[in-house]
């Protein structure tokens, strides 16, 4: 089997089929790969999504035509092709020669001169091909036009900053489980496994490995000493500021890696983690045993309480709300292929139904945690303040820390900012009315 032919095939999967490269690269083809054989594929991928404006445009000046629909997968190929001549280490006679020889895997011999072709025309003119290229934005930072647009219009100061953080590799961020042992004492072991490791500053519980490894190489991983974690999404459990006997409420919760942190930093918590997909919470599940820790998970549309909730109001809340994603792109560079401008109105209707119900389950004094990994305005600060506007007995809470920047209403990291990944968080306190 070759590892390119299969990347080719995840490709398709992705950009025409509208696949999540997580579930792609979840599927029987990639399992049946030696472990070496899988980061290649990952790479590959990753890789050809990370930059898959900038292989477009050099692609539509390598074709004198594009390829049929029912040669799609050929395409991919070439892009395969081209992120190694361009991105990766591999030397340029081995990578053309290999990807030549994935044609054939793709049952499609007759491809093999195409790709041949292709490659060693773009390796004669690359420097004029770049340069044709890089003249447009959206191949020169590799971002689509409408997610170009909107991330200048935002942050006019900071958008050039945000492209190149969402290009770069991101940190594998580890939260050590408080309740077996410190950070430090954990970077103590992981020293000693030979796995080097750095604090975050503005987060405790949090450790930055100078290079990826394999769970199963982390001391203590199954036994729950440790979870991967950005640290960004580690700020959620301290935020809510949860106490012992409270009632808590992780609505989209899945897959648990916030569950699992409120129910490490806090013990005797009543609580429940709703999420719409069944098959997702199985993760959650997964977590909450791998950590030892025991919380009520329910398969339910937190946007419908009457279907669920049974009347008694929570402390706090977590809303964990659907959105773009656009802060976590060096994470999920898919994003930028499957996600359109159209689904951002789409996506602000749903947080605002998740909200407006959501507050109805919240006792008077209770507090309500909004969080996205969107650094788009519509779906944080602006979101936030039609809230306001609607729900009188809503306050905001201000939000100390030396990480991100406090805005109007909560505070924003901006990807990349502090090592972290792009997050919005917003703390809401219900008062008692009259």
């Amino acid at each position: 089997m070759s590892v390119r032919s299969v990347a080719a095939r995840c490709l398709l999967l992705v950009i025409y089929e509208g696949e999540s490269l997580t579930d792609v690269l979840q599927g029987q083809a990639v399992a049946s790969l030696n472990a070496q054989d899988q980061a290649l594929l990952r790479d590959l991928c990753f890789g050809a999504l990370r930059w898959h404006e900038r292989l477009n445009a050099i692609l539509a000046l390598l074709l004198a035509k594009p390829l049929k629909k029912a040669d799609k997968d050929v395409e991919c190929l070439l892009r395969v092709g081209l992120y190694q001549l361009l991105y990766q280490r591999t030397p340029d006679h081995a990578a053309v020669n290999e990807t030549v020889k994935a044609a054939s895997k793709l049952k499609k011999s007759w491809a093999g001169g195409l790709v041949n072709g292709v490659l060693r025309a773009f390796l004669r003119q690359q420097a004029d091909l770049l340069a044709q290229a890089d003249a447009e934005p959206t191949a020169r930072y590799a971002f689509p036009a409408w997610l170009l647009t909107r991330i200048r219009q935002a942050w006019p100061q900071d958008w050039e900053a945000i492209l190149t953080a969402s290009n770069a590799h991101p940190p594998m961020t580890l939260r050590v489980n408080q309740r077996q042992q410190s950070t430090q004492a954990y970077q103590h072991a992981l020293q000693a496994a030979g796995i080097p490791a750095g604090t975050v500053p503005e987060v405790a519980s949090a450790l930055d490995l100078s290079n990826p490894v394999s769970v199963e190489q982390l001391p203590g991983f199954s036994a729950g000493a440790v979870s991967v974690q950005d640290a960004a999404a580690q700020l959620a459990a301290g935020l809510l500021d949860c106490q012992p006997g409270m009632r808590v409420l992780d609505a989209c919760a899945a897959p648990g890696g916030k569950t699992g942190h409120l129910l490490e930093m806090t013990g005797d918590l009543e609580l429940t983690a709703i999420d719409n997909s069944a098959a997702r919470l199985r993760r959650v599940t997964e977590n909450l045993s791998r950590l030892q820790v025991q919380g009520r998970v329910m398969a339910a549309d937190a946007g419908d309480p009457p279907a669920w909730w049974d009347g008694n109001g929570f402390d706090r809340i977590l809303l964990d709300a659907p959105c773009s994603a656009t802060g976590v792109i060096r994470r999920h560079p898919d994003i930028k292929v499957l996600r359109r401008d159209s689904d951002i109105a789409a996506l602000q209707q749903e947080q605002q139904r998740l909200l407006h119900n959501l507050w109805t389950t919240l006792r008077p004094g209770g507090k309500l945690l909004y969080a996205t990994c969107s650094i788009l305005p519509e779906e944080n600060l602006r979101q936030m303040e039609a809230f306001m506007d609607a729900q009188h007995d809503a306050v905001p809470l201000p939000i100390q820390g030396g990480w991100g920047r406090a805005l109007a209403i909560g505070r924003q990291i901006l990807p990349g900012e502090q090592g972290m990944d792009g997050f919005y968080y917003a703390l809401l306190h219900k008062v008692a009315q009259d």
